[in-house]
């Protein structure tokens, strides 16, 4: 027996929200990542700046970004993030000082 077809306007009558209010929440829910984390799962670091996971855990595995165990978990720290773009910054501006 086939199922019936899950429209936006019966799931949101089901969860007893406006369609406008749940439409809402599935568009913007990878919106912002959470400011109030402290450590960060290698893939959330990656989303962060910007980049592919695996060129996140090269930048990890060589030491460029600093991470931390956790039990047997691996996290990058969130200032460690401003810190290698702070770092990468510097970097880029002393070395167009050069050239010019």
């Amino acid at each position: 027996m086939p199922q019936p077809a899950l429209t936006l306007a019966r799931l949101s009558e089901a969860l007893g929200l406006p369609e406008q209010s749940l439409l809402a929440l599935v568009v913007n829910c990878d919106a912002a990542p959470d400011p109030t984390l402290v450590a960060l799962t290698v893939e959330e670091a990656a989303r962060r700046l910007g980049v592919g996971r695996t060129t996140m855990y090269a930048l990890v595995a060589s030491g460029e970004v600093p991470s931390v165990t956790i039990g047997r978990l691996r996290r990058v720290p969130a200032e460690a993030l401003k810190e290698y773009v702070a770092g990468r910054t510097q970097a880029a501006s002393s070395t167009a000082a050069l050239a010019a």
